[in-house]
């Protein structure tokens, strides 16, 4: 059976009953609950993990005494590529899931699909097709950058498509790419929409210590390219971390330039620029208990899910700052630092972080939302995940409005000109554009 390419049909029936569909094949298997983790996600999400859990049923019930692997394999990348087909041209109730009030792809849906996606290509990779040897637990350590180059139309179908392009020790990086296709008959193209970059870490599913993955050896020049790329871009991380410390240790001089218009707000609000904004007035925050439905194989809150609540919060914080309909243009980074269990009681807080004008007639917003686990019975509170996203403005919006405009944002406490300083840094270590 290829499981490189996966053809998506909606569908709102149970996957414990057989299925109406006189088409398909496996009508009349009843799937263990185990399997369906999933069912109240996405057809795409859930189309994956079945995927996934054909491939390697072991996963989900591996032997208690299993030993780890013992040799590690090399792979190449076309070993783990896998793509995804979205018939919105033939499948009404399929386009209907995914259309926005624009009639675009709801991006925060396409989250969910991009990081089930990039899962299941990890685990094809970290398969070591040894039933007695324990599995890997991947967990997604981050988003390195997701790129809208173009919006995207539910009238034309829509392919998602990656593969590993680098190992580390312990660590993968994924490339995804979202591509539109031509919807006119007589001339059939098609058009990358969106890149993004993910990257994961295993661990050993018995001691949760970081465990070694498989090798990767690229073939095509291509494949050797973005081979080299992700290393520097690795090694652009490692000194990202080092280079965080020197906003604590020194340049007091841009804290000092961040916070002196904060201060005429707080000490004379009356005489503040009527342009600026203080970052605090900027806030948005929603909270919510994690539902079983919302897990993911493993049994914890799935990653896409929390970047879907994360960009809908974003998109809403961004359309109260500007009064107009925001445009999403990235994801500039997202941390996963802690897991988030069913149960957990979640709270998402967000702000528009800066603005910049450098393009007069493409203002950005950049947005960031913390999520917080919190545990009201320990009075403790952890942040579990970040999130960085930047939008524009919509430009027919903006032309039916004169009196359009962007503020300054500016920060009143020290904390807040420090978050802000790093992230204008991490922001201009990377470019705008990726492979």
């Amino acid at each position: 059976m290829d499981y490189n390419t996966i053809s998506i049909k909606s569908t709102f029936t149970s996957p414990f009953e057989s299925s109406p569909r006189a088409d398909d094949e496996n009508s009349s298997f009843r799937k263990p609950l185990s399997l369906w983790p999933g069912m109240y996600h996405s057809p795409v999400t859930a189309a994956l993990w079945e995927t996934r859990s054909k491939i390697f049923e072991r996963l989900l019930d591996p032997p208690k005494d299993a030993p780890p692997q013992s040799e590690l394999l090399t792979r190449t990348p076309s070993q783990s590529r896998t793509t995804i087909l979205y018939n919105f041209s033939t499948d009404y109730i399929l386009r209907e899931q995914y259309r926005d009030p624009c009639n675009e792809v709801r991006i925060g849906k396409l989250l969910e699909d991009l990081d089930a996606l990039a899962g299941t290509i990890s685990v094809k990779h970290c398969s070591d097709d040894d039933s007695m040897t324990r599995p890997l637990l991947l967990v997604t350590a981050s988003v390195d950058k997701m790129i809208l180059k173009k919006t995207i139309s539910v009238d034309g179908d829509l392919k998602m498509a990656g593969a590993v392009i680098w190992v580390g020790r312990s660590s993968i990086e994924v490339q995804l790419e979202v591509i539109q296709l031509s919807t006119d008959v007589d001339n059939i193209s098609e058009t990358v929409a969106l890149t993004a970059n993910f990257i994961f870490v295993a661990r050993d599913s018995t001691t949760g210590k970081a465990a070694p993955v498989n090798r990767l050896s690229p073939e095509t020049e291509t494949e050797k390219l973005l081979y080299k790329d992700a290393e520097a871009r690795n090694e652009l991380r490692k000194l990202k971390k080092l280079e965080q410390k020197g906003v604590e240790n020194g340049d007091k001089n841009r804290l000092d330039l961040l916070l002196a218009e904060g201060r005429i707000f707080c000490d004379m609000p009356a005489l503040a620029n009527r342009d600026s904004i203080l970052l605090k007035d900027t806030r948005l925050e929603n909270s919510l208990i994690c539902q079983p439905q919302q897990r993911n194989l493993h049994g914890r809150i799935f990653g896409g899910f929390l970047m879907h609540r994360a960009f809908e919060l974003a998109f809403s914080t961004a359309y109260a700052f500007a009064g107009l309909m925001p445009h999403f243009l990235e994801v500039d980074h997202v941390d996963f630092l802690r897991p988030v269990d069913v149960g957990d009681f979640l709270r998402l807080k967000s702000c528009v972080l800066y603005t910049e004008f450098e393009h007069a007639e493409q203002p950005l917003i950049n947005v960031e939302v913390v999520a917080h686990v919190t545990r009201p019975e320990l009075r403790s509170s952890e942040v579990s995940n970040t999130f960085y996203f930047t939008f524009t403005v919509r430009p027919e919006a903006k032309a039916n409005n004169n009196g359009f405009r962007i503020r300054k944002v500016v920060p009143a406490t020290e904390e807040e000109a420090r978050r802000i300083l790093e992230r204008m840094d991490a922001d201009s270590m990377v470019p705008k554009e990726s492979n």
